[in-house]
């Protein structure tokens, strides 16, 4: 009786279980593309994003991404990374997010949407945010970015 019972159990589970498969695609329309880079914050090349405030442009990603300081408590927290590709015209290379001049808004120069840089959320004219990466501060010189 035990053994049926378990077979019984085992079944069970197998059946529930393989149901749940969990779902590797993005919830975006931007295609996937592997990123892993490290970055050590205190190369003088990665001068911009030393402060608060700051961002600069790296190669990863699809069309590239942009890399911004939003705080300095040194924590795995102080970054952002967000990818270049416009959510709005994911297939148009030229349709690259650019960091404006009042360092705060990203906008498509082709469909003129705007998002913000603290989190690539929507300011005006798109309808899906920006592809955000994991980006993981180490405290002392490390920024790791990854999908």
């Amino acid at each position: 009786m035990f053994r049926k019972i378990s077979i019984l159990v085992l079944l069970t589970f197998c059946f529930v279980f393989s149901f749940c498969k969990k779902n590797k695609q993005v919830q975006d329309n931007i295609a996937y593309q592997t990123v892993n880079i490290s970055i050590n914050i205190n190369n003088p090349l990665s001068f911009p994003i030393q402060t608060v405030g700051g961002w600069m442009y790296i190669d990863g990603g699809v069309n590239g991404i942009i890399v911004y300081r939003k705080t300095g408590t040194n924590t795995p927290v102080d970054f952002v990374a967000i990818e270049r590709t416009s959510s709005e015209l994911p297939n148009n290379p030229d349709a690259r997010v650019k960091v404006q001049s009042d360092n705060f808004t990203l906008k498509d120069s082709i469909s003129g949407a705007k998002w913000q840089i603290y989190d690539g959320g929507i300011i005006s004219g798109a309808s899906q945010n920006l592809r955000l990466y994991n980006a993981v501060f180490d405290g002392i010189n490390t920024l790791t970015i990854r999908n």
